[in-house]
């Protein structure tokens, strides 16, 4: 089967999640496209944003190395971060090299899609817009904090998070895909700073909920300090539902495994635990709801099943096919 026959799958978010299920969903034949945020403003990123005046790169860096296909040493260049140098230290040479690449290029979305092609990266890589956007809060108290790096550092309630500057334009080639594709996934990924703002730069929702392709959210399984603390399963889906309305998913996959004492006493160190499967209140939404054992285990971390996940998503491609 080439390319052109593959089924269509569009992931939308950022951070570690997102890379982990892209890296499952590359070892099977679909055709993938992943969108990716733009709000990111700390670390080798921010300074790069601020430096250059260009989106920041973190973000999409680390999903173009989980859908490249070169050798082993060649992904730990691209991962590699500087502990030393005046002006080094703390840098990615990958964020460097899509510095450099947009540099030459003149252009941000250029620069990604050279480098995908010389990294020989597995599909498309596309931020959701080609300009650099600033995530804010409104806390649950009334304050309000600027810079996705800022906002779970408060460790407040959460009330809606939403963008600036003014003007934002979505990329035409995101809203094209989202619109072409038979499967578009929303996450897995921080709930705040890595799913919703992506879909709130405008244009987005509105292309998922008119798109014809099968659309599912992928719960996180741990809760996040300072973004989902407490939160359940259907937390996570209310608060998409509240920023951004009804008709943004068909199907949620969500895990129902219990994790080991050991790893649920880490995350207890740090106000983290299992996203709880409230099974109830997540089915009166009117979405259908899998249910499954979808994590496995690092020697620190908790994570998901990218395969197992990736398999469920395409047997819903085959479902509708069948439907």
């Amino acid at each position: 089967m080439d390319d052109t026959n593959l089924p269509k799958a569009v992931v939308i978010g950022g951070g570690t999640g997102l890379s982990v299920l892209l890296r499952g969903l590359k070892t099977f034949p679909v055709d993938i496209t992943a969108i990716v945020t733009v709000a990111d403003d700390g670390g080798s990123s921010g300074r790069l944003r601020e430096e250059f005046d260009i989106p920041p790169p973190g973000d999409v860096r680390n999903v173009i190395t989980a859908l490249s296909e070169v050798e082993p040493l060649l992904e730990g260049l691209m991962q590699h971060r500087f502990k030393n140098g005046n002006g080094l230290s703390g840098h990615s040479l990958g964020n460097l090299m899509l510095a450099a690449m947009t540099d030459i290029t003149g252009d941000f979305v250029q620069g990604v899609r050279e480098m995908c092609r010389v990294l020989n990266v597995r599909g498309k890589v596309l931020p959701a817009s080609n300009q650099s956007v600033v995530l804010h809060a409104e806390m649950a108290d009334g304050t309000f904090v600027k810079g996705e790096s800022q906002i779970p550092k408060m460790n407040k309630t959460i009330k809606k998070v939403f963008l600036s500057p003014p003007g934002i334009k979505a990329l035409p080639e995101s809203l094209q895909a989202i619109r072409e594709a038979d499967l578009i996934v929303l996450g897995p990924g921080s709930l705040y700073t890595s799913i919703l703002p992506n879909l709130l730069v405008p244009g987005v929702a509105h292309e998922i909920r008119q798109a014809k392709g099968r659309k599912v959210y992928v719960c996180n399984v741990m809760t996040q300090l300072g973004e989902t603390e407490n939160y359940t399963a259907s937390d996570h889906v209310q608060a998409l539902i509240d920023h951004i309305g009804y008709k943004l998913m068909d199907t949620i996959i969500v895990n129902e495994q219990i994790i080991p004492s050991f790893y649920a006493k880490r995350y207890a160190q740090e106000r983290a635990e299992v996203v709880q499967y409230d099974e109830n209140r997540l089915k009166s939404f009117g979405f259908e709801v899998i249910s499954d054992k979808i994590i496995q285990y690092d020697e620190k971390y908790v994570r998901h099943d990218a395969k197992k996940i990736s398999s469920i998503l395409l047997s819903l491609l085959d479902d509708k096919k069948s439907g």
